[in-house]
């Protein structure tokens, strides 16, 4: 989806607060959904265990993902789209919509609290875009499915997940330096941090960089945030 697509999201911050004396506070409930908005009739609740630990020692307590929509709320969501080009009709079925909601994730199973889908169709395979946002809570989501409508099967092409709690880069940036003993970012900033769905939930893609200009040194380092193990590294330009 292009930068454009996504200018009319809005992006919140929230600091939520974590200590060992407290519990985490269950998130907003969305608002009534709207043309282009769609949440969940079964979202999950927060447990006081789902509180995002600020003492990453040896790794960090993080709430448990979850697929937070239902078919309904995704068939609707697509024949409402406002999109420029909306959803093509051949992707608007019973059978795709609960694939999908197989298929999304969200960081700690609550329901975004905007939605934009968009998706359109080849010969015999389409492409479908959904992206969302929460309100107290940074970043966004994009899922990329290629969708073939002749059997209602899809395949995730991409998944790019930065919705978080605002305090969540801050703890998995003290975490990787903690654990980097190679240095692999020393004297580097944090300037990206998504998560990865299950199978590999716990997983985060933290990327590093020198500078803001072009073709500067940079670090992507896949975390294993719940063992505090470095997964891979991967350095460009440096």
């Amino acid at each position: 989806m292009a930068s454009t697509d996504r200018e009319w999201l809005s992006l919140a911050l929230i600091v939520l607060a974590a200590t060992a004396c407290t519990t985490a506070t269950p998130s907003p409930t969305p608002g009534q959904a709207t043309p282009t908005e769609a949440s969940s009739t079964e979202a999950a609740t927060p447990s006081p265990t789902d509180a995002i630990s600020l003492q990453p020692s040896p790794g960090i307590a993080l709430p448990e993902p979850g697929r937070p929509f239902d078919a309904a709320t995704l068939l609707a969501a697509m024949r409402e789209s406002r999109r420029p080009g909306g959803v093509a009709d051949e992707i608007e079925t019973d059978a795709i919509a609960t694939a999908l909601a197989d298929a999304i994730w969200t960081f700690d199973g609550q329901p975004w609290t905007t939605t934009a889908i968009v998706g359109s169709c080849g010969p015999e395979t389409c492409t479908l875009e959904i992206a969302g946002v929460r309100d107290g809570m940074t970043g966004d989501d994009l899922w990329v499915f290629a969708v073939t409508p002749a059997t209602g099967s899809i395949e995730v092409v991409s998944a790019e997940l930065r919705v978080l709690p605002a305090e969540v880069p801050v703890v998995v940036d003290e975490l990787v330096r903690s654990v980097d003993t190679a240095g692999s970012v020393a004297g580097m900033l944090l300037t990206s941090l998504k998560w990865l769905p299950p199978p590999d939930g716990g997983t985060f893609v933290a990327s590093y960089r020198t500078g803001g200009e072009e073709g500067s040194c940079g670090v992507d380092l896949t975390l294993d945030a719940a063992r505090a193990v470095v997964v891979s590294t991967q350095s460009r330009n440096c």
